[in-house]
């Protein structure tokens, strides 16, 4: 009865940071995604969207194939030293996925800015 009720509390915990870390990472990228996308709030939406459906995916299938253990879990200490262990993996992989976004994110706007700069640059030989 123990290694399920680890497994449960390992499930909730997990599932429960990465709900948490994706609406933060989507409320607070939204304005530099707006930014990036030279100011196509429709465009910086949706592709906001699409990184959150991509992170649940990858986060949510990572948990869940990391559920799986060989130890045997019959006491608190065990439980508590694999929940810390298999969380901490989570959290990783959570922050990993973070920084491939953000860097991402600032390929995309870095591109935008110098997109912008160059139409800029045409339009003042063209006048």
């Amino acid at each position: 009865m123990m290694i399920e009720m680890t497994y449960a509390t390992y499930i909730v915990i997990s599932i429960a940071m990465t709900i948490w870390v994706a609406r933060t990472l989507s409320k607070n990228g939204q304005v530099f995604l707006v930014d990036s996308f030279d100011g196509n709030e429709n465009l910086a939406e949706s592709v906001n969207h699409l990184l959150v459906v991509g992170f649940y995916l990858l986060n949510i299938g990572y948990i869940l194939l990391a559920l799986k253990t060989y130890k045997q879990i019959d006491t608190l200490r065990v439980s508590i030293e694999f929940l810390s262990e298999q969380v901490g993996l989570v959290l990783l992989v959570l922050g990993a996925l973070h920084i491939i976004n953000v860097i991402v994110i600032a390929k995309w706007r870095h591109r935008a800015v110098s997109n912008k700069s160059l139409r800029e640059a045409v339009e003042l030989i063209n006048e």
